[in-house]
């Protein structure tokens, strides 16, 4: 049994030189929080880090990635159309990334918190982006970090327009919070029965 985990160990560890590309890939389940960390391991400490440094927990902006982006690193908002909507010109906003953060608001993340290097196509810069952005939004209108719905409602419209209440004019807008909010419930839930097993890191699972 040992030898089957040693060699299991080893063929992980080829994987992960020889095909260092995938992990840009999406997760294969992302319904799932737990699968999500288990196929992405390091993705929970990136989150992890970011709730200790934030105080934001996990499920939060995990759940608001989902709907912003599925988790694509790559991720651009889609075209804007001319002369008939034949014509493709730009996109119809700068939002790029995991997170689908706007150009303006990353540099201001980037220069607020000094990662001067930050990549929006980074999981780690991304989730870090999400956990600053969510505890402004605390300070700034007060809403709880632990409030997914009316968290999404500001990451979408900004913090002016949530306060203008911008939201309103936008009944599409609550259906996808709600769904936003309804993911993070679950994920939270997922969380509470695999958070101790993610802590002992995937070196230890493999040979327990």
């Amino acid at each position: 049994m040992l030898l089957k985990k040693v060699n299991l160990f080893l063929c992980i560890l080829l994987s992960a030189f020889f095909l260092g590309a995938c992990s840009t890939t999406q997760p294969s389940q992302r319904e799932n929080l737990c699968y999500i960390f288990e196929e992405k391991d390091d993705w929970f400490d990136a989150a992890a880090d970011m709730r200790e440094k934030w105080g934001v927990p996990i499920h939060v902006p995990m759940a608001m990635m989902y709907q912003e982006s599925s988790f694509r690193h790559n991720a651009k908002p889609p075209r804007d159309y001319i002369l008939f909507g034949l014509i493709p010109w730009g996109r119809t906003s700068s939002a790029f990334g995991y997170a689908q953060a706007k150009t303006k608001t990353w540099e201001d993340y980037k220069r607020e918190t000094g990662r001067t290097f930050a990549d929006r196509d980074d999981f780690d810069d991304a989730i870090d982006f999400m956990g600053w952005f969510i505890s402004k939004t605390h300070t700034i209108n007060n809403v709880s970090k632990w409030d997914a719905k009316t968290q999404y409602l500001n990451y979408h419209e900004g913090w002016s327009g949530y306060k203008r209440k911008s939201y309103r004019k936008k009944a599409w807008l609550y259906g996808v919070a709600k769904k936003v909010d309804e993911r993070s419930l679950r994920y939270a839930a997922q969380l509470r029965n695999c958070e101790d097993d993610l802590d002992r890191g995937w070196f230890m699972r493999l040979f327990t």
